[in-house]
């Protein structure tokens, strides 16, 4: 019987087909398409997805299943044992009839709109000064920012003891020079007064290294040439800084707003230095959610203030977008 032929591999060429050959059309042809599938731009896409994702990942663990969580608590009674009772909007009706939230909201509005422009002129004023060509610049735009990094638990003790009654350190000042002092934290008048200056000291000097970056971006050329062409000092600032700042002032604003909302420093400060008094007087918003929660365990009311409060800031921050187009401020 006839021995079967016999296949010889030595007439197997690179273009034969082989599947197992590495060089075969087959082979080649997923290689083209790997090729054609990972350009450049999506490899770039790829690493920018991989170095978001840690942050995504946190933000989507510590933010958004929390608000989600907040937000859907807002329509129970929680008695903070365990017991949770549906109540649809009972909550959220409950805030339109509560006179101390509604008095929390007045004090806020009042606290942003004298914290936000305070901080802003404040920073853009230490950010010009600490610009200019003097001495010890190092030393001087150290101790503006320096009480920003000191706990803000100490910053209010340590104004607490300043501004106390009779025995204050400013009291005392003031009467040396003949004026009589004032219980900043005891009278209602005068007590988000003092808060307030003490915010903007605290924060002054964050917004100061801000708004510096912002001025270093600015083209010297410019000054320049508008003194070559005669131009008062008011006038460079007027025409070419706070135009040139607007992306720079845009964030400012924003920021410092939700920071007078919703920052600690809208809650640590009046905790510590007048616990919402005298008379609810300095009780912000986030205060009284705070009380309502973890002193009156009306945990689902806070949940519904909460999240109010966010659909407010949210709501702020579209209509800044929307007047500003994200700071570029252009009107055409």
């Amino acid at each position: 019987m006839d021995d079967p032929p016999r296949l010889s591999l030595g007439k197997l060429g690179p273009g034969s087909g082989d599947p197992g050959n590495e060089r075969g059309p087959g082979r080649i042809a997923v290689r083209q398409k790997r090729r054609i599938y990972w350009t450049r731009s999506r490899k770039e896409a790829l690493a920018a997805w991989l170095f978001i994702l840690p942050d995504f990942v946190g933000l989507l663990i510590f933010v958004a299943v929390p608000m989600a969580l907040s937000l859907s608590l807002g329509f129970f009674s929680v008695d903070g044992f365990g017991g949770y009772k549906f109540i649809g909007l009972a909550n959220y009706n409950r805030m339109f009839h509560d006179p101390l939230f509604l008095k929390s909201i007045g004090v806020t509005v009042v606290y942003v709109v004298c914290l936000v422009p305070g901080l802003y002129v404040s920073g853009l004023g230490l950010a010009i000064l600490v610009r200019q060509k003097i001495p010890w610049i190092g030393v001087w735009r150290s101790l503006f920012f320096m009480p920003y990094v000191v706990s803000l638990v100490v910053i209010a003790l340590i104004w607490k003891v300043l501004l106390i009654d009779k025995v204050g350190f400013i009291n005392q000042m003031l009467e040396l020079v003949g004026l009589q002092g004032r219980s900043w934290l005891g009278d209602p008048e005068f007590a988000l007064g003092a808060v307030l200056v003490v915010t903007i000291w605290f924060l002054m000097g964050y917004y100061m290294i801000i708004f510096l970056s912002g001025l270093q971006e600015i083209p010297r050329e410019y000054y320049e040439a508008a003194r070559i062409d005669g131009a008062k000092p008011w006038a460079m600032f007027t025409k070419i800084t706070l135009p040139l700042l607007r992306p720079t002032s845009f964030f400012v604003i924003l920021v410092s707003t939700v920071a007078a909302v919703s920052g600690s420093s809208a809650f640590d400060l009046i905790y510590v230095m007048t616990n919402g008094g005298p008379a609810n007087s300095t009780s912000l918003a986030v205060f009284y959610i705070y009380e309502q929660a973890f002193k009156f365990n009306n945990y689902g009311y806070a949940a519904a203030m909460a999240s109010s409060l966010v659909v407010i800031l949210l709501a702020i921050t579209v209509v800044l977008f929307a007047l500003t187009r994200g700071g570029r401020f252009h009107l055409g």
